[in-house]
């Protein structure tokens, strides 16, 4: 079947673009033709960039060339603010003219927010209504659509974040310099729900019981979101004890994949503290390469830690210090811890298997002939996108 993905893509900055890429990158190995409608910027093969993310109403422009591409089913990648003003508020227009046209469409959401204010919940509690289908990463998603959102549990289906199954980069800290390092990786976007600066507050007593550990913040903005935070995080640094302050490095830069492996692959932990959030495409990376996490006790967390058996989650100050140290000073249990990991990523929560999961919700929209039927597409090696007509 042909299906169309609406989202944001790379090489435009968004965590939902590189979720995006990656699903779709693993669905076109499966037997379905994928085509992304995405924003002005995205690149890449079958990807139609049609609209900006502050356009008043991005609705008609994204319906009229997906219409054109003639999709069998639309596969929605919904987070606020993505579809125009209001909250994105547009999506809901875009969702009544697939219906109108008698496409199936469904939506993954990104985030459910448990107390969300009232123009946000208004938008989600239409799209449950009106959805043929929702995917979602966690089980406490499905608990908050079903009560506070009042949607039909039918609709929804279970799907984790992906993760990639890649080999690791040699010589990590050697080309970023940190050889000899212990090193603590906090990593993303500057949010202030990410909690940085708790990391910050402790990191001196870390250094107390692990002198050769090494705390590396390689963290950004977008679009100059959250500068006031980003330049609290950094005063913090500025204000530590100077021989702790020798120990802090910020990197700093736009991190195209490959680099932002090397970081990754340069860390001996990663820490994740942060205090809102459900199921992290951030962790996912960590997770992808092995990377031992401690993270605070958000449900999300300590559900996929308990899991992967991947690290350990802390409530207090004390458990982040001891649950650091025990991870940077026992090289026999980070490595057990990474071994987990990627064995988690292979078993449960690879792209593949998301892929194949996804499909799978894909199939239940087929057309019901009373006849023999079966969708026919050959991948074209060659890439042509010429259609039959």
């Amino acid at each position: 079947m042909r299906i169309a993905v609406i989202s944001t893509y790379p090489p435009v900055e968004c965590g939902i673009g590189t979720y995006t890429q990656f699903l779709t990158d693993e669905l076109k190995n499966t037997p379905n033709e994928i085509i992304i409608v995405s924003q002005h910027g995205a690149r890449g093969d079958s990807v139609f960039p049609v609209y900006n993310a502050d356009d008043v109403d991005p609705a008609k422009e994204i319906f009229d060339i997906t219409m054109k591409l003639t999709p069998d089913i639309v596969h929605i990648q919904h987070e606020y603010g993505l579809y125009g003003e209001m909250d994105g508020i547009a999506v809901l227009d875009l969702i009544h003219r697939f219906k109108s046209s008698n496409i199936p469409t469904i939506a993954t959401f990104h985030t459910v927010f448990k107390n969300p204010e009232f123009r946000r919940e208004y938008i989600l509690k239409t799209m449950c209504r009106d959805l043929d289908g929702i995917i979602v990463h966690e089980n406490n998603h499905i608990d908050r659509l079903t009560t506070k959102y009042g949607c039909d549990l039918k609709k929804i289906h279970l799907i984790p974040h992906g993760a990639r199954l890649i080999e690791p980069i040699k010589d990590a800290k050697k080309k970023l310099k940190l050889t000899g390092k212990k090193v603590i990786l906090l990593f993303g976007y500057f949010r202030k729900t990410k909690e940085f600066g708790k990391l910050l507050e402790i990191f001196p007593q870390i250094v107390k019981k692990v002198p050769d550990a090494y705390l590396v913040i390689a963290a950004k903005s977008r679009k100059n979101e959250y500068n006031e935070y980003k330049n609290h995080i950094y005063d913090m640094v500025v204000n530590l004890p100077d021989l702790v302050k020798e120990r802090v490095e910020i990197f700093k830069g736009q991190f195209p994949q490959y680099t932002f492996d090397t970081i990754l692959n340069a860390a001996d932990i990663s820490v994740f503290p942060y205090s809102l959030g459900a199921q992290s495409g951030t962790m996912c990376h960590a997770f992808a390469f092995g990377i031992p996490v401690v993270t605070s006790n958000l449900p999300a967390f300590k559900r996929i830690v308990k899991k992967s058996e991947g690290g350990f989650c802390a409530e207090t100050d004390e458990e982040y210090i001891d649950n650091i140290v025990k991870l940077l000073t026992d090289n026999k249990l980070r490595k057990q811890c990474s071994e987990n990991m990627i064995r988690y990523v292979k078993e449960e929560i690879s792209w593949k298997i998301v892929a194949e999961k996804t499909v799978s919700v894909y199939n239940k929209f087929e057309m019901n002939l009373k006849c023999k039927n079966r969708y026919i597409y050959i991948p074209d090696k060659n890439n042509n996108l010429h259609c039959f007509v």
